[in-house]
């Protein structure tokens, strides 16, 4: 790229850096009834325009498919009629959500006699990096103009015309509403330049949100001087105990891994109870081939698994470190719900983990153990989603501690300030 094109392209994305600054106290005052209307008038877009948006995203498919992307990749680009449906039943979910936006979180009345409130109130301008799926589009708008934030969008190359369609769908419902097309705004361009500018305007952006491959979060974290909240990896594990129901650990086990293999809350490791080994590990292991899944064992259970006829590789220590999204799983026996606990600590990403038991002691251990933002007794961790957590959508999941961890919905976007009412007190 020639200087004077960068010169341009950094020109471009901080002038739409400062229309959304502009825009987000437009949208911070925003009425709830307001914000609702634009959400509904964009799912009703998205079902006027689906053949576009289709369309758009054959364009991307055909692209994808050319330049040789995974069949995970593939799957998280395609949109399709129930996909499109179910972006919408986002969109109405989180019109139908309470607004964060002034909610009262606490109130205190010092010796001085000052009536002190603290209240929400949105972050300001957030930027969302993302990857693939075009659904985040739509999600992250959502709510983002929900919770009162200007948002600047930067989806991955492989989405483009999808992302394009569907931020036109977005930015003629805002200027139909009287509110600035600004206030939801797509970087126009797959330059990975126009990326780096967007991450130095710290002046105009109060966070960034990446979502897609650990090479593009830490790319973001390594480059940005804004505040980024983020998870790196999805390594989920279940447990099943020496207490386990095997027909419900089966059905765990197979939609944890099976369900949609390549998304960051498919489970990865499996750990079972050296006594349940015999009982229930061969039902397992039989399903989860059945289903195509890979299995890479321990080196103590290779002689037992060898004894069954059932297909395995022997796991190294790193495979229980990695986030496969695909149908790969490790598997490790362990002694106490302890060692387990010990065992995800170390392996796990602080994402999604569970555990398979009927003994609630058992799994009260666990859950207070375990050190992931999402934890499970007796289901999947494919449910850390914001949409099956009431979101509506999300816009994320952390595994950071300040300020957001796991599904993050309106709440989560929005910070607080401090509103001060006095009677001419002076210090």
């Amino acid at each position: 790229m020639s200087e004077g094109s960068n010169t341009g392209l950094a020109a471009q994305v901080e002038a739409i850096a400062k229309a959304a600054r502009m825009a987000s106290f437009e949208m911070a005052v925003l009425p709830t009834a307001t914000k609702n209307a634009i959400l509904e008038r964009i799912g009703a877009l998205c079902v006027e325009r689906k053949e576009k948006i289709l369309e758009a995203n054959r364009i991307d498919l055909e692209a994808g498919e050319k330049a040789g992307l995974s069949a995970p990749m593939l799957d998280r680009l395609k949109l399709d009629d129930r996909r499109i449906d179910q972006m919408v039943e986002g969109l109405h979910q989180v019109a139908g959500l309470p607004d964060p936006v002034g909610e009262e979180i606490e109130r205190m009345s010092p010796p001085r006699g000052l009536d002190i409130r603290r209240i929400r109130v949105p972050i300001g301008v957030i930027g969302i990096i993302y990857e693939s799926r075009p659904n985040v589009t739509i999600d992250c708008a959502a709510l983002c103009l929900k919770s009162g934030n200007a948002a600047i969008l930067r989806g991955g190359k492989e989405a483009f015309h999808t992302n394009t369609a569907l931020a036109a769908i977005i930015g003629d419902a805002l200027v139909e509403s009287g509110v600035p097309a600004a206030a939801v705004s797509l970087i126009p361009t797959t330059d990975r330049e126009a990326l780096k500018v967007l991450l130095g305007l710290d002046a105009y952006v109060h966070c960034i949100i990446p979502r897609g491959g650990e090479g593009l979060i830490r790319f973001v974290v390594e480059n940005s001087r804004i505040p980024v909240i983020k998870h790196y990896q999805g390594v989920c594990s279940i447990y099943v105990d020496k207490e386990a129901e095997v027909t419900k650990a089966v059905a765990i086990l197979c939609n944890a891994k099976c369900q949609r293999p390549g998304v960051c809350n498919a489970v990865e490791n499996l750990f079972i109870h050296r006594n349940a080994v015999d009982m229930h590990l061969p039902v397992i292991a039989k399903r989860l081939v059945a289903k195509k899944v890979e299995l890479r064992v321990d080196a103590a259970l290779l002689p037992t698994f060898k004894d069954w006829g059932i297909p395995c590789k022997e796991a190294t220590d790193q495979d229980f470190f990695t986030e496969f999204l695909g149908l790969v799983i490790a598997i490790k026996p362990v002694d106490s719900v302890s060692e387990v606990v010990r065992m995800i600590n170390h392996y796990g990403s602080g994402h999604s983990d569970a555990i398979v038991t009927e003994n609630r002691e058992t799994a009260e251990t666990f859950l207070r153990g375990v050190d992931s933002a999402t934890v499970y007794w007796n289901a999947s961790t494919r449910f850390t989603d914001g949409f099956e957590f009431g979101m509506g959508a999300e816009i994320g999941i952390s595994t950071d501690r300040l300020h957001a961890r796991g599904p993050m919905g309106l709440r989560e976007l929005c910070s607080y300030k401090y509103i001060i009412y006095g009677k001419g007190e002076v210090r």
